[in-house]
């Protein structure tokens, strides 16, 4: 008579399920801020570099303060979203091309605590990266803001998230940080172009207008704009700090559902 079978026992190398762990989430974002400590570049060009384009800008339209007024804010959601990706989809590609990403997905570490633990990182420094900006901008340069500066402060950490889940997304299809780099013209500059800061959206070709509408982009520079011309929250405002939030949790998800341990 056959025995009947032993049922399976679950190992310890079998990726969890169900919702996030709080402890594997931190755990991860505490492993890469430790990383990222011993990296000042990164830090430099996070944190800094926004603060630096800021100031040149500011400089650069001296005899005309009036167009910075009109394009500082706009810029100052585009640029942390742009250094938060570049930054993030070459960190997390290297995270797999070195293989910490497969001895890491080898342990009982989900591939949304793992995103959400790059997120949870990436997201500390972009509230610094933010603040600085925004303190910068305000303070220091006289941008003239009709609004709150902390709705600039919120708006710019968005879209500093946005581009961090970006970044995460992206890397799964790159199989090498210089094609990480490459990204940048696919999915940052079409944003940049038809995002309203050269030109009002609704005076472009109907088409691109169409394409412009559902880019994130977009409604990060309308949310500034609302700071920059109004004294209260308007619900305008409000609508587009939730677009790009709402894109920023959907593309995360992405990067979660795309996530390959190991670069082909």
């Amino acid at each position: 008579m056959t025995a009947p079978a032993t049922p399976a026992t679950p190992t310890a190398s079998a990726a969890p399920t169900g919702a996030l762990n709080l402890s594997r989430t931190t755990a991860t974002a505490a492993r890469v801020l430790r990383q990222l400590r011993h990296d000042p570049r990164t830090i430099a060009l996070m944190i800094l570099i926004p603060c630096v384009m800021l100031f040149l800008l500011r400089y650069v339209f001296d005899g005309n303060p009036r167009t910075f007024d009109n394009i500082g804010a706009s810029l100052l959601g585009i640029f942390p979203l742009i250094t938060m990706f570049l930054v993030t989809s070459i960190a997390t590609l290297r995270e797999r091309t070195s293989g910490t990403l497969e001895r890491l997905l080898a342990l009982p570490l989900g591939k949304g605590d793992l995103i959400a633990g790059y997120a949870l990182a990436f997201g500390t420094l972009a509230i610094i990266q933010s603040a600085l900006a925004t303190g910068l901008a305000v303070w220091f340069l006289d941008l003239d803001v009709t609004g709150s500066p902390w709705l600039l402060l919120l708006v710019a950490l968005l879209d500093a998230l946005l581009g961090t889940a970006l970044g995460l997304f992206v890397s799964a299809f790159a199989s090498s940080e210089f094609q990480a780099v490459q990204f940048m013209p696919a999915v940052i500059f079409p944003q940049l172009l038809l995002c309203g800061l050269f030109t009002p959206r609704d005076a472009m070709h109907p088409a691109l207008e169409a394409v412009s509408n559902v880019l994130p982009m977009s409604y990060a520079v309308d949310g500034m704009n609302e700071v920059l011309k109004h004294t209260d929250m308007t619900a305008t405002f409000v609508r587009d700090i939730l677009i790009v939030g709402g894109c920023a949790l959907l593309v995360l998800a992405l990067g979660a559902a795309t996530l390959r341990r190991r670069t082909a």
